[in-house]
């Protein structure tokens, strides 16, 4: 069970109690009439072989509230794109698939590049940014949820939360982000635990409290990739390209929507997915890679905001970056072992030390090029430089159905 504790600037969903499913899907399906939902599910082909997805499915088949199931593929050949589209023709909500990588979306992408709109390389950013245009594109929406594709341990009923606080007319928020607790025998969420909760706390620290850093600071699981919001938000919203996603999309709800529509909520009891590997020798891979690309995401965003970010205060940020994951670190043994947890401190401490060189390598990247744009531009933006848009993505997923 959860608390009931609200805190932060953000509003929280407990899970207090397990309220009948069948019934909070009633409430969604009656909601839904009136504004209409649609599930992206960003999808690589190596998904097709691992636990997740075929439990996902399995669940799907018992939703009915869903109007659209938006599946974007990435990394595919034209024999994974058709994999694709036989593993999910079997879903009653006829998912329309988005061959990304193929060659009709990437013709829309070279017409953007040419008006000057970089939309990035191929990855879940580019994915769920290119899903969301096609939605807004159908004109049949008024709420879009994200959820991977990964999760083993999914369940329906942590999608019918993640959608119920946009969708349902008393409420009415405008974002909606998950969050679950990350364990099993031990503790998960490594990069969460042991590098942006204390790195948001170093920077409030060294910069002092500002409401951006606490309003990153109230979410309680900030890298959950799970969130839902209503469509003419995500005509607003600008899409990191690389692993910052999760990271920049919030930096960018917090410019776009008044943070009393911004709310989290608890979607599960248990939930697991992939883990990625901390690779120590190579800091352009894994979770160092991760970690890199969320730190330059947040000091760029720091910067947008007038903050003076120099290689002086990046010297100070470590220090005190280490300082703090260690208490946090303390925190998590004992927290472990009123539980029953496995915990190795050892590893742990070793684990921030790696991430420190994510500090390091974001600080030099944003030293180089303190303004670099990783966003992909909004949709409003791109309509207007293309009016066609939408059109032209129409077109091109209906093609490529036919392949």
């Amino acid at each position: 069970m959860s608390d009931f504790f609200q805190n932060g600037e953000i509003t929280t969903f407990h899970k207090l109690k397990h309220r009948n499913l069948e019934e909070l899907e009633r409430d969604l399906e009656e909601a839904a009439r009136h504004r209409p939902i649609s599930l992206v599910l960003p999808y690589i082909p190596i998904e097709l072989k691992g636990a997740g997805l075929p439990r996902i499915a399995e669940e799907l088949h018992q939703v009915r509230y869903l109007k659209n199931v938006i599946v974007p593929v990435g990394r595919a050949t034209v024999e994974d794109f058709k994999d694709a589209r036989n593993f999910f023709s079997s879903f009653h909500q006829n998912p329309k698939l988005i061959w990304c990588t193929g060659p009709r979306i990437q013709a829309i992408y070279d017409l953007l590049n040419q008006k000057g709109i970089d939309v990035g390389e191929d990855g879940k950013g580019r994915s769920a940014w290119t899903a969301y245009g096609y939605i807004l594109a159908l004109e049949n929406s008024h709420v879009i949820a994200l959820h991977d594709c990964d999760i083993v341990t999914y369940d329906r009923e942590l999608l019918a939360r993640l959608c119920y606080p946009v969708t349902h007319p008393n409420i009415g928020f405008e974002f909606c982000k998950g969050y679950y607790s990350r364990v099993t025998d031990q503790m998960h969420g490594r990069v969460t635990r042991l590098f942006v909760s204390p790195l948001i706390r170093s920077l409030k620290a060294t910069l002092g409290s500002n409401q951006f850093l606490d309003y990153l600071d109230s979410f309680r699981y900030i890298l959950a990739g799970e969130f839902a919001m209503d469509t003419e938000v995500a005509r607003r919203l600008r899409i990191p390209g690389d692993w910052g996603i999760e990271v920049g999309v919030l930096a960018e709800v917090h410019r776009n929507c008044v943070l009393s529509r911004v709310c989290q909520v608890d979607l599960s009891d248990n939930y697991e997915h992939k883990h990625q590997p901390l690779t120590l020798e190579d800091p352009n891979q894994g979770l160092l890679k991760m970690g890199t690309d969320i730190a330059k995401c947040i000091f760029r965003n720091m910067a947008s905001r007038g903050h003076t970010l120099s290689n002086e205060f990046f010297i100070s940020l470590k220090s005190c970056y280490l300082r703090i994951a260690q208490d946090f670190i303390a925190r998590y043994e004992f927290d472990s072992a009123i539980n029953g947890l496995k915990y190795d401190r050892h590893r742990e401490v070793s684990q921030s030390e790696a991430f420190l060189r994510c500090i390091e390598s974001a600080s030099q990247q944003f030293l180089t090029t303190p303004l670099e744009v990783p966003y992909i531009a909004n949709w409003n933006r791109v309509a207007s430089a293309v009016p066609s848009i939408f059109n032209l993505l129409l077109e091109a997923v209906e093609a490529d159905s036919k392949l």
